[in-house]
């Protein structure tokens, strides 16, 4: 089992920054890649980020690529998303979730293919 924590979140103005951090706790020996997830009001989660578990390979939505950036730390067993240039339309609440993996290159973009959830983090961007 896998336990994710993530934290960051907060009250932002449009054109604002933010860092959100998601701390894995549990059987971090195994090989993860990890992304990251939203859900607005009223709408689906969807997609954000990926990146595998080497950190070599990243993959993000349209909406947040060149203003978004996924990193990890492998050896404090924590990702972050780093948000730039934030707008109203990023308001939602973040998840970040991990997908157990065989290769060190893999990640996915598919939400039921993730195998661990974290229990999300706010983020409000007011315009």
């Amino acid at each position: 089992q896998v336990q994710l924590v993530e934290s960051g979140g907060g009250l932002v103005q449009a054109g604002g920054s933010l860092r959100l951090s998601c701390a894995a706790s549990g059987r971090t020996s195994l090989n993860y890649a990890m992304g990251w997830f939203r859900q607005a009001p009223g709408k689906e989660r969807e997609f954000v980020a990926t990146i595998s578990w080497s950190g070599s390979r990243t993959y993000y939505t349209d909406s947040v690529k060149g203003r978004f950036t996924i990193s990890r730390d492998n050896a404090r067993n924590t990702v972050y998303l780093q948000m730039n240039s934030l707008k109203s339309e990023d308001t939602a609440v973040y998840y970040c979730a991990g997908k157990l993996t065989h290769w060190s290159g893999g990640y996915s973009y598919t939400e039921k293919e993730y195998d661990y959830w974290g229990q999300g983090t706010q983020v409000t961007v007011s315009s």
